[in-house]
């Protein structure tokens, strides 16, 4: 799981700050340097065909995860990839708060706003049904659920540090995640057309179903301007729903329990006690909502917001550049059949509730 050491907040007794700080250089400068290969590499690709076909938050958990394959980093590099791998992406959640307001959430309209988010919870409860059912542990199918209802490689990376995943469970989620959602930007428009959807309707239906911002605006593209809006608005209400279900998962996580058998069966079970309430609601998931409303109350100077996005983006491509670092490819690998099936089952389901949604409230 995400060790909660990383935090470089609180010393160590014995330990001056700055060391503990220089502590965290080595495995940061290995984070950073996949990271760089990795937007590289994306470079690569649309140099070669136009366009990234795999994003570099992707590559560089493909990229962290062979190295790791490779090679084992001894223990003084795992201070920073530690750090990287949950500090790093709590304050890019914080950051992508700011991409939205509530000017632009209520531009929906109550209606497809209600929509939304019943889509999003039926397809949470639909996703972790699934992936209960094919043997998942609970936290990877609260993963594949989130990732899948929600946006795709974002939520996972936002709901792990909230329910305390294993990085093997984020890195297979996010992988698996990832090849659907290329596959659904090139399958989308050929469904929308043989529905012969109209540009609201199949914008609607890509902002519900399709899992990043580019992708959907790619998908919705070959069905016209109207579609593309349509589509970064519904996603963008979409995305909106993170907060709210990191906090539901952030009072339901003492009650997750924990996947592996007690190695003591014996030995009685352990009763948590129920954190203080400033714990039930994570610091970033807080800093993340205190963004929105200051976005919404134009506290945020417009010049400072495309930074804001660059950062964030950075910062979670490295969190996911040390999450690959700390994967054994042999635990991903067993789990990749059910991953896989859960996630396309969910995707099934999650297209089936959107377009029921689409068809009840008369989109035209």
């Amino acid at each position: 799981m995400i060790p909660d050491t990383a935090a470089p907040a609180k010393a160590v007794p014995g330990k001056p700050l700055l060391f503990q700080i220089r502590s965290l250089l080595p495995g940061l400068a290995l984070c950073v340097a996949v990271t760089a290969l990795a937007f590289l590499a994306a470079r690569a690709e649309v140099a070669l065909f136009g366009e990234a076909w795999i994003e570099a938050l992707v590559l560089a958990i493909l990229i962290g995860t062979t190295l790791r394959t490779a090679w084992a980093p001894p223990a003084r590099w795992q201070p920073g990839i530690a750090f990287s791998a949950k500090i790093l992406l709590e304050v890019a959640v914080v950051l992508l708060g700011a991409s939205v307001s509530a000017a632009t959430i209520l531009s929906a309209g109550p209606a497809l706003l209600l929509g939304i988010a019943g889509v999003v919870a039926l397809a949470l409860l639909a996703g972790f049904g699934i992936g209960r059912l094919l043997g998942l542990p609970v936290r990877m199918a609260v993963l594949v659920a989130c990732g899948n209802a929600i946006c795709g490689n974002s939520a996972i990376a936002a709901v792990a540090p909230v329910i305390d995943a294993h990085s093997d469970d984020v890195a297979a989620s996010i992988a698996f995640t990832a090849v659907l959602g290329v596959a659904v930007v090139l399958g989308l428009p050929l469904l929308g057309i043989g529905l012969r959807l109209s540009g609201v309707q199949y914008g609607a239906l890509a902002g519900l179903t399709v899992y990043a911002v580019p992708q959907v605006i790619a998908a919705a593209a070959p069905l016209g301007a109207t579609a593309v809006q349509v589509g970064t608005l519904v996603k963008l209400v979409r995305v909106l729903m993170l907060g709210p279900v990191c906090l539901l998962l952030s009072l339901l996580a003492p009650r997750l329990g924990g996947d592996a058998v007690d190695a003591d069966a014996a030995a009685p079970r352990r009763v948590r006690p129920r954190p203080p309430v400033h714990h039930l609601v994570p610091w970033f998931i807080q800093g993340f909502l205190a963004m929105i409303a200051l976005r919404s109350f134009d506290l945020i100077p417009h010049a400072a917001l495309p930074a804001m996005e660059h950062a964030a983006t950075l910062l979670t491509v490295v969190s996911m550049a040390a999450l690959g670092l700390g994967v054994d490819v042999r635990t991903v690998a067993r789990a990749g059949g059910r991953v896989t099936a859960a996630a396309v089952l969910s995707l099934l389901a999650l297209g089936t509730i959107s377009l029921t949604l689409i068809r009840l409230i008369g989109l035209t």
